[in-house]
């Protein structure tokens, strides 16, 4: 019998916005990513609004920046610190890495969103603290409807809204420097995805019942 769907999700909202990624692999059959970054335009929280640039390019490494380029970027720290603890930190990609322990928080000064099309080149800059992160994602396939229950959630606690677009290609580059590793394609949603994705309308919610 199909689920009943109804208008207003009784659930409290935790946080929304934008929360594209960039994870890259040299070896595509490999079971580990050499780069891992993630952007955050998170339009309501309860620690109010920001931007983050999060980016572990040594994800089994045990050094932040500037030793390693594992570092995140923002101008609302209370708000990342809450959200690194309760999402990025249980989201399968990330655990356990010593790299996200290790990194090293800075502020940042500017955002630059450069949308282009949405089909040839979409990219992101946080600069600050003496440090210039970019993220572009290029050739990106349809927008994609997605509705995640918190059984199949990154967290297993909440439940999350989305419109993701695939990326065929992207690169991370920390003060000009790329970093190394190329999109890969994983299983993902029930499907095979890329591991460069534009994620708009991201909006995570707790459920009833554990609100």
């Amino acid at each position: 019998m199909a689920m009943t769907r109804v208008s207003i999700n009784p659930g409290r909202v935790d946080w929304s916005g934008e929360n594209p990624g960039i994870y890259l692999k040299s070896d595509p059959s490999a079971d580990r990513y050499d780069a891992l970054a993630l952007f955050f335009r998170v339009v309501l929280s309860p620690f109010g609004r920001g931007h983050a640039g999060l980016v572990i390019g040594q994800p089994d490494g045990d050094a932040g920046w500037p030793d390693a380029p594992n570092l995140i970027m923002t101008d609302n720290q209370r708000m990342m610190r809450w959200i690194v603890d309760g999402w990025v930190s249980k989201m399968p990609t990330f655990v356990g890495k010593s790299g996200l322990q290790c990194m090293t928080w800075l502020d940042c000064d500017s955002v630059e969103r450069r949308p282009g099309d949405l089909k040839t080149r979409y990219s992101e800059t946080v600069c600050g603290s003496g440090v210039t992160l970019e993220m572009i994602w290029r050739d990106m396939g349809p927008p994609l409807p997605v509705e995640v229950t918190k059984e199949n959630s990154a967290t297993k606690a909440h439940e999350m809204y989305s419109v993701f677009l695939e990326a065929k290609s992207a690169e991370v580059r920390v003060n000009g420097t790329p970093l190394p590793g190329r999109v890969a394609e994983r299983q993902f949603f029930g499907r095979t995805m890329s591991t460069a994705f534009l994620a708009f309308s991201e909006t995570w919610v707790t459920p009833t019942e554990d609100a």
